[in-house]
């Protein structure tokens, strides 16, 4: 399993973060044809919206990206893919997932942004990458696990923030 350690000064970073995830994630969604699962870990206001909001503006989404607190999931179509922005945080009922088709987001290529995926209680598929935002001194601190990413992959991203932890 590759992984990396790094920090963000801010929200601008934490933004620019999301956005070179996407550019790495989303061509390989494309070039394997399948969803690609990242869990978003991290306690409240940690920067979880803040990174999707950064990963799906970068696909070119004007709009706005918020999060999808209330209603479970916000989709964002585009031509050849989909970003699906689940924020599970107010789920009651892990069941609630299959009454609403999560099997489904999950067999399409595109991405699948999980907020507090520790809700839905081994309802969801394993997650191809884990981003877990926790804060450390006056910044962000970022951990990347993934079984999908190279190593050299995420050191070269964590290369463009403040430095290695």
């Amino acid at each position: 399993m590759a992984s990396c350690n790094f920090l963000l000064a801010g929200e601008a970073d934490t933004v620019e973060f999301g956005k070179q995830m996407s550019k790495i994630l989303v061509p390989l969604a494309k070039q394997l044809n399948k969803c690609i699962s990242v869990n978003l870990e991290g306690d409240l206001g940690a920067g979880k919206t803040t990174f999707s909001r950064g990963f799906i503006t970068e696909c070119s989404y004007d709009g706005v990206v918020r999060s999808p607190t209330y209603t479970l999931v916000e989709p964002y179509e585009f031509p050849d893919f989909a970003i699906y922005h689940f924020d599970l945080y107010r789920l009651l009922d892990p069941e609630e997932l299959e009454y609403m088709g999560i099997r489904d987001y999950f067999s399409k290529t595109g991405i699948c942004l999980i907020e507090w995926p520790n809700k839905a209680q081994g309802l969801l598929p394993e997650p191809d990458v884990t981003v877990n935002l926790s804060y450390k001194d006056k910044h962000r601190e970022v951990v990347i696990k993934s079984e999908l990413l190279k190593e050299e992959q995420l050191n070269n991203l964590s290369e463009k923030f403040i430095k290695r932890v």
